[in-house]
């Protein structure tokens, strides 16, 4: 994401965001092997995913229901989002 002027968390160096034009961010979550894009622009995801995948070899298992040992649930019509780990 450094090449999309993106930047580093100094308190989380798996984490990677950039400001986008509107105001909002995308963020990319990196560990080891695992890759979590979040973003209110599905444009913008499919954008990044674009250009990672010209320089990555990667799979895409589109929408995330876990990550890293964590369940990732959500409730739309609420626009809630949470994690939960058993």
């Amino acid at each position: 994401m450094k090449g999309q002027k993106g930047k580093r968390n100094k308190y989380d160096h798996c984490v990677y965001l950039r400001k986008l034009q509107e105001g909002s961010y995308i963020y990319l979550l990196l560990y080891v092997d695992d890759m979590l894009i979040a973003a209110k622009s599905q444009v913008e995801i499919d954008r990044l995913k674009a250009q990672l995948s010209k320089e990555f070899v990667m799979k895409d298992l589109g929408e995330a229901k876990k990550i890293l040992g964590m369940e990732i649930n959500k409730d739309r019509e609420r626009g809630e989002l949470w994690l939960s780990q058993k």
